[in-house]
């Protein structure tokens, strides 16, 4: 590769690379830089740069070298040595006015990953910024400071995502996401998926392989995160903006609850869960935009935080997983007692009163919940009976009734819930009440599809889906895949339900769904466009068929 980085216009950056991970540099410290040697005769950005978690004066910038990103041993074919990274921001995407520059240390127990810390920059701004070792430059990335803490700022462009299985399909979506030129972009977990080859089928078969076993140890999960961030899609994305990330089950295993692992899992036992964890969490950190607060320790990672966008917005990024009582009844939608169980929580104590008090203090437009599984009821059952999952919210409902009734009592302006996990598109409305349709209607709730988990699923007519008649606060739903695109101002948030063609085929084009907007002071989401649906020529299904592979696409394997 040239010494010298190639200029990029602003359309080509956006598209170009992203990457994540481990070494901490001595933040807003520009080091003069040593003369570094060339690690090796290949291109050791094979896994992009990365942005996140932006502050009024500062974020994180990553980046993790691998000449090889499947090599077995999850050290990403790099010599077992430290090796320096130079790393330079700018204020403009040539580099022609360099705002901060320094050195920081790749170390082979981090993976070769490196964080830089950055403090001390201007409020409210754009920055691009890059890598250096040796004779090879990594791609170029852009980021953001959030604005002043006592200003509004421009209208804020956020994308949410989540669930990219690499074997299902291809990461259009994140290709799109790029083209899209969002400011801000939320990750609500299934980064990653922990299967081997096979075990994890997409309806119509799957189009590309995992390399190596079900991820256990610290190399497995190396290696799998290298091999997703090896895809081009993906590096697009993180290069387009900076990332707020929190994980959901399969960044460690399918529905694991606290210290207890999924029925049959490969690590059955508490101690052995205990470590596939602490395994797990090393390298989700190395492997993320993550600031050095979430450093784990062993089998414990901090990543419930708040992210401030001047007076727009809070952001409360949640982890439903690690504190969680066990999921009631076995799992599954059941008509379960122990989901109303008030001693029973989906957050653990700590995290719920963390909660609720940043509610009491905000003072924010927008009070923005960034979480993992589905927070609005769903029940699949018509008439009395009521079974919902025990996986999602559902299953704890007195800790989303607590957590309501916090952001109810607090006055929280425009509380807003953004959801992952079920692998389609969903809307609702959030009620004080959800067995009484005429109960008030106290926030909102946006759910975004799979980036590629099951496949290219298949347009559809949100009337025709038996849940909205079943729940009536429930407003939308579309089962293609693809990712939110929310333009937040002081008047409303906007939501375009965004989705891909197919995920079979590289290269599908994009297109809106449905777009839904939130008014400021009016809790509750109002459709303002849908696309229209061509029906199929087909037999047309029951709502029970309907009802039963909604939930096997959310549920399987």
């Amino acid at each position: 590769m040239a010494a010298l980085a190639r200029p990029l216009s602003r359309r080509s950056f956006l598209v170009a690379g992203g990457l994540t991970a481990g070494a901490l540099a001595v933040p807003g410290i520009a080091e003069a830089a040593p003369r570094l040697r060339t690690v090796a005769p290949g291109d050791p950005f094979t896994l992009g740069v990365a942005s996140g978690d932006p502050a009024p004066d500062g974020f994180v910038l990553w980046t993790r070298l691998a000449l090889d990103p499947h090599a077995e041993d999850g050290l990403g074919g790099m010599p077992s040595k430290a090796v320096q990274v130079k790393w330079e921001v700018a204020t403009d995407e040539r580099f022609k006015r360099i705002e901060r520059r320094g050195t920081a240390t790749a170390r082979p127990e981090a993976a070769h990953s490196v964080h830089v810390e950055l403090k001390g920059l201007r409020h409210g701004r754009d920055y691009w910024y890059r890598f250096r070792t040796g004779d090879h430059i990594s791609p170029v990335g852009r980021a953001l400071t959030a604005p002043r803490t006592d200003s509004f700022g421009p209208a804020l462009t956020m994308a949410f995502v989540s669930c990219a299985q690499y074997e299902h399909g291809y990461f259009t979506s994140y290709r799109r996401l790029a083209e899209d030129h969002p400011d801000l972009v939320l990750h609500l977990g299934d980064y990653q998926y922990e299967y081997k080859k096979g075990v994890y089928n997409s309806p119509g078969g799957n189009i590309r392989d995992h390399d190596g076993p079900e991820t256990v140890t610290l190399a497995n999960y190396r290696q799998r995160h290298a091999q997703y961030k090896s895809d081009t899609d993906l590096q697009a994305a993180h290069a387009a903006a900076p990332w707020l990330v929190v994980f959901d089950d399969h960044e460690v295993e399918n529905n694991w609850a606290g210290y207890i692992p999924e029925e049959g899992s490969d690590t059955p036992t508490y101690e052995a869960f205990r470590a596939r964890r602490a395994a797990a969490f090393q390298a989700y950190y190395e492997n993320m935009p993550l600031r050095r607060s979430s450093i784990p320790h062993g089998p414990d990672i901090q990543i419930y935080r708040r992210v401030r966008w001047g007076k727009l917005a809070n952001f409360h990024m949640l982890d439903t997983r690690q504190f969680r009582d066990d999921q009631g009844c076995g799992d599954g939608y059941k008509d379960c007692p122990e989901a109303t169980d008030p001693k029973r929580s989906i957050t653990g104590d700590a995290q719920e009163k963390w909660l609720i008090d940043g509610f009491r203090k905000s003072d924010a437009r927008w009070d923005v919940i960034g979480q993992q599984v589905f927070f609005a009821q769903r029940d699949n059952t018509a008439g009395p009976v009521k079974k919902t999952s025990m996986d999602a919210w559902d299953g704890y409902v007195a800790s989303r009734d607590r957590i309501t009734k916090g952001w109810v009592d607090a006055g929280v302006r425009n509380p807003v819930v953004l959801t992952g996990d079920v692998h389609a598109h969903w809307a609702s409305d959030l009620k004080a009440n959800y067995d009484d349709p005429d109960s008030k209607t106290v926030g909102s709730e946006l759910v975004c599809s799979s980036i590629s988990t099951t496949g290219d699923g298949a347009d559809s007519d949100p009337a025709s889906q038996p849940f909205l008649a079943i729940n009536p606060h429930l407003k939308f739903y579309n089962n293609q895949r693809g990712y939110v695109l929310t333009t937040i101002g002081k008047e409303e948030m906007k939501a375009d339900f965004r989705t891909v063609a197919s995920v079979r085929t590289p290269g599908s084009p994009v297109s809106t769904k449905a777009t839904f907007v939130i008014e400021d002071r009016v809790p509750g989401v109002k459709q303002t466009y849908l696309r229209p649906y061509a029906a199929p020529k087909m037999s047309a299904k029951s709502d029970q068929n309907i009802i039963d592979q909604t939930i096997r696409n959310e549920t399987q394997p």
